[in-house]
């Protein structure tokens, strides 16, 4: 292990904008997992970590030991222990445990047409509501996820924190032609939408395969991907609120799915 508790060291200058800068992150392929969490649900994954990094206060503690016994059979390129001081530059958390790794993000995707639900997002430009969803989605069963290249990235830390190792059990297509993949998948395709056309979730037939389009916070879905779906799906909402959190709106139509289907 090599100590580091220098801001001038270059290793600390590349996981710091790994942290802060998503362009980089995008161009180094690569991003940041913070906490014991992450790293234990990467691990359990079979996701290698690129570099291990520990809190000079943790070194010695059964977390730490345990982490590095998970990643005997894939040891990461490098082990570093930061000073405090300078961990605590990198891990914005409240309570951090003392862990960090950086990981490799996967290479660009292709949308595939295989016979199983997808999730397509466009323009969700919030984080942790991705992050939410993503979770969501794993929790739901649906295993490939769409994300238009208006939608923020997947592999952010704010993203991975959200999604509570999410990421490590989906299969994401990152800069999606959502038009173009919704026009060659045989699957039908639903969208929540409070148009003329818009049936009620609990009116639907979930059983089979299907594509769910959710669009960003306020905007909602555009309107291209609106007139291009089988289906304009409508939540029931007795109460006076006008519409929910998209996070919360994938919920509730993902698990009525699960629901017709148990």
């Amino acid at each position: 292990m090599k100590f580091i508790s220098s801001r001038d060291n270059p290793t600390f200058k590349h996981l710091r904008a790994l942290n802060e800068d998503a362009r980089y992150r995008r161009e180094q392929r690569a991003s940041v997992l913070d906490g014991d969490h992450l790293l234990l649900a990467a691990l359990e994954a079979g996701w290698p970590l690129k570099r291990l990094v520990l809190r000079e206060d943790v070194v010695d503690t059964a977390l730490a030991q345990q982490i590095l016994a998970r990643t005997v059979q894939q040891p990461p390129e490098e082990v570093l222990v930061f000073s405090a001081a300078l961990f605590k530059v990198l891990s914005p958390v409240q309570t951090p445990t003392g862990l960090l790794a950086e990981i490799a993000v996967p290479a660009d995707l292709q949308a595939s047409a295989l016979a199983q639900d997808v999730l397509a997002l466009a323009g969700v430009q919030d984080a942790g509501n991705l992050g939410t969803l993503l979770r969501t989605a794993v929790a739901a069963g649906v295993r490939e996820v769409w994300l238009d290249r208006h939608t923020t990235h997947a592999w952010s830390p704010k993203a991975l924190r959200a999604g509570m190792g999410a990421q490590f059990q989906l299969r994401i297509v990152d800069a999606c032609d959502l038009a173009a993949s919704l026009a060659v998948c045989p699957l039908p395709s639903y969208v929540t939408s409070l148009g003329r056309r818009s049936e009620s979730l609990y009116a639907l037939d979930l059983r089979q395969p299907g594509i769910w389009v959710f669009g960003a916070e306020g905007q909602g879905v555009p309107a291209e991907l609106i007139a291009q779906a089988d289906h304009e799906v409508r939540i029931p909402m007795p109460g006076v609120i006008e519409s929910l959190n998209v996070a919360a709106a994938a919920a509730v139509c993902l698990f009525e799915q699960v629901r017709q289907r148990l």
